[in-house]
């Protein structure tokens, strides 16, 4: 399950947490959890995403530059793209300029985009999230949004959205899925890359598609 939803939600954004959004209707609070700003946020959007998805869908299935140009615009208002691409980075993002660790987010960003961009106009049922708590981070870093996936047929599946406030708003910067962390995923497969080549040559390569973001290198 872990290998299957790890592509399928953490797809867009570096497209982490648009397809688990985009997955799932706001399902009512679980009883005890406490939903504020940040868990309100994750379930607003979820519940905007999906409907303009579900209407649509037509119009999205014919013109795929229509759907990317929704999704990226989804994606500035929920993702922190340039500060997760900074913990993905990790030590190879140390004195990097901000233009360079845009460059690589937006082409993490692209690279996921073009491979499962489609799959968001795919799915099927009615799938929720189920809010169970909200809890501030280590460091007042922002606050950890868990959740439950709830789909028929299925256990239900943990998913946390780590988030932090920008400027007023609440963004995600993380998304945990059965504990596995998109930015630890991929701060993992790109390390020996960027011990390798600099940051604009790994975004030159996700752009171009020599290099493909979410799949383990090959060995030589």
């Amino acid at each position: 399950m872990k290998t299957r939803l790890i592509p399928a939600l953490l797809a867009t954004a570096l497209l982490a947490a648009l397809p688990s959004l985009t997955m799932a209707q706001a399902a009512p609070a679980a009883a005890g959890a406490q939903q504020g700003q940040a868990g309100s946020a994750v379930l607003d959007a979820s519940t905007r995403i999906l409907t303009t998805l579900q209407a649509r869908r037509t119009e999205f299935r014919g013109n795929p530059t229509a759907l990317r140009g929704f999704i990226n615009g989804e994606l500035n208002k929920t993702f922190d793209r340039d500060y997760a691409a900074r913990l993905v980075l990790g030590v190879h993002g140390r004195g990097a300029s901000d233009a360079d660790v845009k460059l690589f987010a937006d082409a993490m960003a692209d690279n996921l985009m073009q491979r499962y961009g489609s799959a968001l106009l795919e799915i099927q049922g009615k799938p929720t999230f189920r809010l169970k708590s909200e809890s501030p981070l280590p460091g007042n870093r922002g606050v950890r949004v868990s959740t439950e996936l709830i789909r028929a047929g299925s256990e239900a599946t943990p998913v946390d959205y780590l988030m932090r406030n920008v400027n007023g708003q609440w963004k995600i910067f993380d998304v945990m899925i059965e504990g596995i962390s998109y930015v630890q995923t991929f701060k993992t497969q790109f390390d020996a890359p960027l011990r390798q080549k600099t940051i604009q040559q790994v975004a030159t390569e996700l752009r171009n598609g020599t290099m493909q973001a979410g799949q383990a290198p090959r060995g030589k």
